[in-house]
């Protein structure tokens, strides 16, 4: 099963709204943007997970920018407001149901990326005690970035995720342990590949790293947009067809690396053109080029009930939400199914998700 949608929520006046919006528009998913900082309050959090679940549309959330972790000063404010934040995203995640909370990887702040990167994996950890303690160890997903010469590279984020990789999975299960995945952004790798990101190949490649570190049943999560750069550096992100970037080799690509027989795996996408069926660069999937909805200005919600939610968190629970803005996602099909929620939250996902027949509340 593919699930699309945008990155925020259409509305941030009602949950009830956001979600009407999105299946209007044919999306099935959706990433909460918390980028810019928090919109939502709690009543909007649970309510946006009942409606979400009845409308079986999969959810994600964006962290803050500032709530990234591998600070070169440990313990000190922007450390502090960093977990602070990063604490309060995943209770609005485990509220609304949202899977994986998005960060970015820091910065190297002078420093070489294994220095970088041992802070980072330390500073996770210490999260992972927090979270855990108050019951809200939710998976994250840690994006890779598009600057050619800072932390956040693929082989950075894969080696991030492979060193707080537990030490053991039981075979054919989700060790609920295996919390930190990768999330390619592949309008970032196109840019710190000075536009390589044009060929089956080099989405074969990049999937498969992400794949080599993700347990069977857990999906994909990719951000997908157009976007221009200069000296393998990100400049801005661009609707879809305006850069050189195209859906149609993803598409290709995904197939080798997950036949129908594994994990399901999802993208997401940044915008998107009109649907035009007729247009190679739409996929196969003509709703990964649907427009975006707008999203008003603006934004301010329990009973435990069972989801219809095509891929369902096991805190999936049944109250008053508030949303964010448009998403859209996409995955590829796996024989496991995961306990976790694939919902995205970027402004265009793709994601490949099994059915569940619903999914337990926490």
């Amino acid at each position: 099963m593919i699930r699309v949608g945008p990155g925020s929520l259409p509305s941030r006046q009602s949950a009830d709204e956001a979600i009407e919006l999105l299946v209007a528009s044919g999306y099935d998913a959706a990433e909460i943007d918390f980028g810019d900082g928090f919109w939502m309050d709690w009543d909007f959090a649970h309510r946006l997970n009942e409606v979400a679940c009845e409308a079986g549309v999969a959810l994600s959330i964006h962290a803050p920018l500032a709530a990234f972790l591998g600070h070169a000063e440990y313990g000190g404010r922007k450390h502090h407001m960093a977990i602070g934040m990063l604490d309060h995203t995943a209770g609005i995640a485990m509220a609304c149901g949202a899977a994986p909370v998005v960060i970015h990887p820091g910065f190297l702040l002078g420093r070489e990326h294994a220095q970088a990167i041992d802070a980072v994996v330390a500073q996770l950890g210490e999260l992972r005690e927090r979270l855990e303690a108050k019951g809200r160890a939710v998976p994250l997903g840690v994006e890779v970035m598009g600057r050619v010469r800072e932390l956040g590279s693929l082989d950075d984020v894969i080696e991030i995720c492979r060193r707080l990789k537990p030490s053991s999975t039981d075979a054919g299960t989700l060790n609920p342990d295996d919390w930190v995945r990768p999330v390619l952004d592949f309008a970032h790798l196109h840019a710190t590949s000075d536009g390589g990101f044009t060929s089956a190949d080099a989405f074969t490649a990049a999937l498969a790293a992400a794949d080599s570190v993700l347990a069977p049943g857990v999906p994909f999560h990719v951000h997908f947009s157009d976007i221009s750069f200069a000296n393998r550096n990100e400049k801005a992100h661009l609707p879809y067809g305006e850069g050189t970037l195209r859906a149609e080799p993803l598409w290709k690509g995904a197939h080798p690396v997950r036949p129908s027989s594994h994990g399901n795996r999802r993208v997401t996408r940044r915008s998107v053109k009109p649907d035009d069926p007729s247009d190679p660069a739409t996929c196969s999937d003509a709703r990964l080029t649907r427009n975006q909805p707008q999203p008003p200005s603006g934004a301010t919600g329990g009973r435990v009930r069972k989801c219809r939610r095509g891929a369902g968190a096991p805190w999936c629970r049944k109250r008053a939400a508030r949303p964010g803005s448009p998403v859209s996602h996409s995955a590829i099909s796996s024989g496991k199914s995961s306990p976790y929620s694939s919902r995205s939250a970027s402004p265009i996902t793709a994601c490949s998700t099994r059915r569940r027949s619903g999914c337990a509340a926490r």
